[in-house]
């Protein structure tokens, strides 16, 4: 019976998942909505950018300093004090840098989104091909456990590979509740150093 029991519990949290998803992005597993792409304009009131968007990768600096602002254990203080520092050395350059970086940030920090949201996609199909599974070996042990004359054996042993899965389950199902922040999280790293970035331009 605990066996059943916990087969129902992942069963119910996959049927949660998936109701909770958008119809348009059936594999999509957060109660967040799913927004692909972060836009420009969401994050940036500054000027054009112009040819920035492709010529900041060509800056050593700006790469490595992106490349440090965009990690995630950078915490939020740090790069804002690294913005600043490194755009108050800037002196003449300070608008043309502001962009390069800027645009480096959002390259960066919109690929990073992404990636995170293939994977959650991908773990989402995984959990699906594994509550149907789960639920094939549920009706499995069923008949095993009602049969005349019943074999211990193979009940024992359904039971416990029903129980190993059912755990994998629900321990991929924490691990994607924790990493469905991570897209939000992202957006406001982009939204905060932009902002920081177009105070120092002004």
């Amino acid at each position: 019976m605990k066996i059943l029991a916990m087969a129902v519990l992942a069963l119910t949290l996959s049927g949660t998942a998936a109701r909770a998803a958008d119809p348009r992005y059936p594999n999509w597993p957060c109660t967040q909505a799913k927004v692909p792409e972060i836009s420009l304009a969401a994050v940036w009131a500054g000027p054009a950018l112009d040819d920035a968007e492709t010529k900041w990768k060509n800056d050593a600096k700006v790469t490595a300093l992106v490349a440090k602002l965009s990690a995630r254990k950078t915490s939020i203080e740090d790069a804002e004090k690294s913005v600043k520092d490194f755009l108050a050395a800037s002196s003449a350059d300070k608008s043309a840098n502001a962009k390069l970086l800027f645009a480096g940030l959002f390259d960066t920090l919109n690929a990073q989104r992404s990636q995170v949201m293939s994977g959650l996609e991908r773990v989402s199909r995984k959990q699906r091909e594994a509550a149907d599974k789960i639920r094939e070996e549920t009706i499995q042990l069923q008949t095993l456990q009602g049969a005349t004359p019943r074999d211990e054996a193979k009940v024992e042993a359904l039971g416990n590979d029903l129980i190993w899965k059912t755990r994998i389950f629900e321990d991929r199902n924490k691990v994607v509740r924790f990493v469905c922040e991570v897209p939000t999280t992202i957006d406001q790293r982009l939204f905060a150093l932009g902002r920081v970035i177009q105070q120092e331009m002004e």
